[in-house]
């Protein structure tokens, strides 16, 4: 009863005083997770590197032989017979890795207190994506960019220039330590090249960090990102088409033709009061990565549009700021294309793994994956034109299996609304656990309780999971099956660490899965997506999904 009340007091305390968020085939894996984060390994060369802004150190410049350079405006590009532009010059792009490991180093979190957290997280998140989609803030790119004169936008983005042999392994963190569901990613920024740890986040485009002068920040690890510190850092001015890519402040600024160097103001609102305010510039983003032969090496991206963030609101979990991976041409995989492709792909550990094992973010063609016996696909949504996805990705979800039985829900519980207020389903890298739109969630969770039934002893006084289940000296847990079969005939069959939650010390397990309300946004969360490889094919419109032990991809 106590802890009841306490965490009514949490929830009413999160929602009252408007705390702030920007928030989205069976497995071998034996553990049970809760994913959340993205992290480098540590790596000599980079022990000398300092978030100090007065450090002046250079991590081993000298080893960055590999600089891969985006197109800017000035380059010359040519038009293929695709009538798709690329750049005249074409550098080589070597097959990489990186690897991502837990923020908590694999200490195990307290069970009720870490759910508490990251579902309070989740509900936030849930909110903020819905009022996006519903008010189509962040995601009029593609109807802004239908007018003609605007078209020519595009010969001045970073596009693909057939360099798809490469491959950019990066490391991803866990946030599980600081109540967080999502993933980190750790960046050096500028020349010389400063530590910043971003938030990944499948469910926006932007890049941003907070930036020197910042008049209103959240509390970061470690300074902010200082742009007079840095040669390789540069304006992007309001003349320029590119600045067309970002929303402007409410009011807007004018732009001014006798001011050639005057700057491009952007504003990034997240849906609650979650919001970035700065400068749209080009800055080199330096990366940690693992050559084939095995060896650490540096590699540097030029021209990387992100925003230099002056005045920040949110709830990062300490972050220095946000690298969006969504479907807009500003996300960082969308700039990344004219050097690895249409493709991403990430492989999540689960939490409880050691210190030592990474999970992994991969841009470009992974061959292995590729050649995955298991590797399924089902198609993206797009939206049509009343709807316009250019954000999130959506699949078509068609029913839920639960033990063997194809569930009675409604076939209009998944679909996309043709007017954007709403539904449809997204795979989510910034959401833990995965919720579904009543009456879906309901029936879910009505299956799960009849096939159980009484084969273990209800525990009712958890207040956010439910059914949960007292498994106390079991052995071997014997649980429904669950998947999802999408609209085109795949199927994403999940292990049971996936979907059933297990709290420690109580030896109680609950249903991972929670609901949202009728018409609103279903999300496939990182939480069930541990231990899967999972594909983003954007010139395919598909996602793939493999069963994979991601320690050792």
């Amino acid at each position: 009863m106590c802890f009841k009340f306490i965490l009514s007091l949490i929830f009413l305390s999160l929602f009252s005083e408007g705390i702030h968020s920007h928030k989205n085939l069976n497995s071998n894996s034996n553990n049970v997770s809760l994913l959340a984060g993205i992290e480098f390994p540590e790596h000599s060369s980079f022990n000398a590197v300092s978030t100090s802004a007065d450090s002046g150190c250079n991590p081993s410049i000298s080893k960055m032989k590999n600089t891969q350079y985006i197109p800017t405006k000035e380059d010359d590009l040519d038009e293929d017979d695709d009538g798709d532009f690329v750049l005249s010059k074409k550098p080589q792009s070597p097959a990489v890795k990186l690897h991502l490991k837990h923020r908590s180093h694999g200490q195990k979190e307290a069970g009720k207190e870490s759910v508490l957290k990251f579902t309070a997280r989740d509900s936030i998140r849930i909110q903020t994506l819905h009022t996006r989609i519903k008010e189509k803030k962040n995601q009029n790119t593609a109807s802004r960019l239908k007018e003609k004169s605007e078209q020519q936008l595009y010969k001045s983005l970073p596009v693909e220039s057939g360099l798809i042999s490469g491959q950019l392994t990066a490391t991803l963190e866990s946030g599980v330590s600081l109540g967080s569901g999502e993933y980190f990613m750790d960046v050096f920024v500028g020349t010389p090249p400063k530590h910043y740890s971003l938030i990944l986040d499948t469910g926006s485009d932007l890049n941003w960090i907070q930036c020197v002068p910042c008049y209103d920040c959240f509390e970061q690890n470690g300074p902010h990102y200082a742009p007079l510190d840095s040669t390789s850092f540069k304006q992007i001015t309001c003349h320029d088409p590119r600045c067309q890519l970002v929303s402007s402040p409410d009011p807007p600024q004018v732009c001014e033709d006798k001011k050639h160097n005057q700057t491009c103001p952007y504003f990034y609102w997240y849906g609650d009061s979650s919001n970035t305010t700065g400068d749209f510039a080009l800055e080199t983003f330096t990366v940690n990565l693992t050559s084939p032969a095995g060896e650490p090496e540096l590699r540097q991206v030029e021209n990387v549009m992100f925003g230099c963030g002056h005045w920040n609101r949110g709830l990062f979990h300490g972050a220095a700021g946000l690298l969006g991976l969504g479907r807009g041409p500003l996300s960082f995989s969308s700039q990344l294309q004219s050097l690895y492709g249409h493709s991403f792909s990430y492989c999540l550990v689960d939490r409880n793994s050691n210190a030592s094992v990474t999970s992994k973010l991969i841009f470009g063609e992974d061959k292995d994956l590729l050649a995955h016996p298991e590797l399924n696909f089902t198609s993206l949504v797009s939206g049509g034109e009343q709807n316009p996805v250019d954000t999130f990705y959506y699949v078509q979800i068609k029913s839920i299996v639960v033990g063997g039985e194809v569930l009675n829900i409604p076939a209009e519980t998944w679909n996309l609304s043709a007017q954007g207020a709403g539904g449809g389903t997204i795979v989510d890298s910034g959401t833990t656990l995965s919720y579904f739109a009543d009456p879906a969630y309901k029936i879910i969770k009505e299956a799960f309780e009849k096939k159980v039934n009484k084969k273990y002893p209800v525990v009712n006084d958890f207040p956010m999971l439910n059914p949960c289940y007292n498994v106390s000296g079991v052995g071997k847990l014997e649980l429904p099956t669950f998947g999802i079969v999408f609209g085109d005939g795949a199927v994403w069959n999940f292990p049971v660490e996936n979907y059933f939650i297990k709290l420690e010390p109580e030896e109680i397990v609950c249903l991972a899965v929670l609901g949202t309300p009728r018409s609103a946004l279903s999300i496939i969360g990182n939480y069930q997506q541990q231990n899967f490889h999972v594909l983003y094919d954007t010139k395919m419109s598909r996602l793939g999904f493999a069963p994979a032990k991601c320690a050792e991809v």
